[in-house]
């Protein structure tokens, strides 16, 4: 009994670090994204947290946020520009 509780034991460890070392892929694009969203959000009307979130959630999609807020930065990343919300107003997603 005692070893197969040890077993057990060792098993659940096993999972644990390799859970704990399996690679996020994620993480690098959070960085990423985080810190563009914050230069986005920092200029002129974007401020606050609703810019950062819809920002990290469009850059997170996408994996790119236009350098600018201007119609010649637009060509930038596509993607972002094009998104729409859901709903009958289709309006821009992404700030």
């Amino acid at each position: 009994m005692k070893t197969r509780r040890a077993a057990l034991l060792m098993l659940l460890l096993l999972v644990v670090v390799a859970a704990a070392s399996w690679p996020q892929p994620c993480d690098a694009a959070s960085g990423f994204c985080a810190s563009k969203c914050a230069v986005r959000c920092g200029r002129g009307r974007g401020r606050g947290s609703g810019c950062l979130r819809s920002c990290g959630l469009c850059c997170e999609e996408c994996n790119c946020v236009p350098t600018g807020t201007g119609g010649s930065t637009r060509d930038e990343c596509p993607c972002y520009r094009d998104m729409l919300t859901a709903g009958p107003r289709k309006r821009p997603k992404c700030p």
